[in-house]
């Protein structure tokens, strides 16, 4: 079965894609990405999306002009893949999220706009879209749902001989978010800010034409501000018992400048991408210090970042930190085969969240299903499967 995931994450600069070859195969799934891309939004959309977002008002109007604007990009973004890669049998479309609803650390409701109706119509495939809320209404925190994919990579590992331990994959999005696999059941949570402050500040402080810290080179030029830091350090979110859940509802740019307010400090500039920068690093080292991890295996934009990756493997002594393209999943798809992955599960039956990670009181089925060009065809359920062999990863023309 063919899939194609899409999903805009919490940098919400664009959209990326991957389509995805599933064949079962002795009890789990095969999975080869036949192709990938990356479709940043135009410069309008993005600035009318940040201007929505929290903690700044909005309008019903606003929401409703940006999930049909939205929704239209993101079916530009799944005709542009099928031309590449062909036909697909699903699309599952993550959207944009635009707010997490939490309330004294119970996840309450999630909202993630574009219309999935617009890629249905524009492509003719059926849709799965909102993945996040069943397990919410199951008393979970609705993420981070990367610890499907990462608990089944990582069984899959194990099992075609790789090292055993206690191990952990880790992304750095917006968010950092991490699942660790070892004794027991599979453990996931979102651990604090990634690259939100830092592209906040970055963009905010016009410090970089693309809005980010590109190599981590301007935290490379500054100094950490200790006394910020520590300011920041003292956020009681992570503090908080995992499973949990965040998003720029709580780490955005008013957030910084508070912070940077009640340290007493000017810190501003590469100094303060460097103390941000600093901020992740050590957030991550302090919830995985007790972990006892052999090896961890990190994905998302931030692996592209030196200063980011050179700090945890300094802040992490004894693990083995290495990027996901080493289980043979691209760093930077690897959002995008999640959703993809999704998409089988559900459509074959099979619960696609992973309570001991999300929280949530039992397995559940995610997402719902729009109606593509003729009648919604499923097949019978089937086994969950026990582990995931990644293919061959493919890559952006061009690359």
């Amino acid at each position: 079965m063919r899939i194609l995931g899409l999903i805009s994450g919490t940098s919400h600069d664009g959209i990326d894609s991957a389509v995805v070859e599933f064949t079962p195969e002795d009890g789990g799934l095969r999975a080869d990405v036949v192709a990938r891309g990356a479709t940043p939004y135009d410069e309008q959309l993005r600035a009318e999306l940040v201007a929505a977002l929290p903690p700044a008002p909005t309008t019903l109007a606003d929401v409703t002009r940006l999930d049909t604007r939205i929704g239209q990009a993101f079916a530009r973004a799944a005709a542009d893949a099928i031309d590449q890669a062909g036909p697909v049998d699903l699309i599952v479309s993550h959207g944009q999220t635009v707010y997490h609803w939490v309330d004294d650390a119970r996840v309450l409701g999630t909202a993630q706009i574009g219309q999935p109706a617009w890629i249905a119509e524009g492509t003719g495939a059926p849709v799965l879209s909102d993945v996040r809320i069943r397990d919410i209404t199951a008393g979970g925190q609705g993420a981070p749902l990367a610890s499907t994919l990462d608990s089944l990579v990582l069984a899959g590992r194990a099992r075609a001989g790789g090292p055993r331990g206690r191990v952990a994959a880790l992304n750095l999005g917006g968010i950092s978010n991490v699942t660790v696999v070892g004794d027991g059941p599979p453990r996931a949570w979102d651990i604090g800010p990634a690259n939100a402050l830092i592209d906040a500040v970055v963009h905010a402080e016009r410090l970089h034409p693309a809005g980010f810290d590109a190599g981590g080179a301007i935290a490379a030029t500054g100094e950490v501000d200790t006394r910020l830091l520590e300011e920041l350090l003292g956020e009681p979110y992570y503090a908080q018992v995992p499973p949990k859940s965040t998003g720029k509802e709580l780490f955005h740019l008013d957030y910084v400048r508070d912070m940077v307010g009640r340290s007493g400090q000017t810190t501003h500039g590469a100094d303060l991408v460097a103390t941000l920068t600093a901020l992740t690093v050590r957030t991550i080292a302090d919830a995985l210090h007790h972990e006892q991890l052999t090896e961890l295996f990190v994905s998302g934009g931030g692996v592209h970042n030196r200063v980011l990756m050179d700090g945890l493997a300094a802040g992490l002594p004894g693990v083995a930190v290495q990027t996901t393209d080493v289980l043979g999943l691209g760093a930077d798809e690897k959002e995008a085969v999640l959703m993809a992955l999704l998409g089988w599960l559900t459509w074959h039956g099979v619960p696609a969240s992973v309570p001991s990670a999300t929280g949530a009181s039992a397995p559940r089925l995610l997402g719902s299903l729009t109606p593509g060009a003729g009648p919604l065809r499923l097949p019978e359920p089937q086994s969950a499967p026990d582990f995931l062999r990644l293919g061959t990863v493919a890559r952006e023309e061009g690359e």
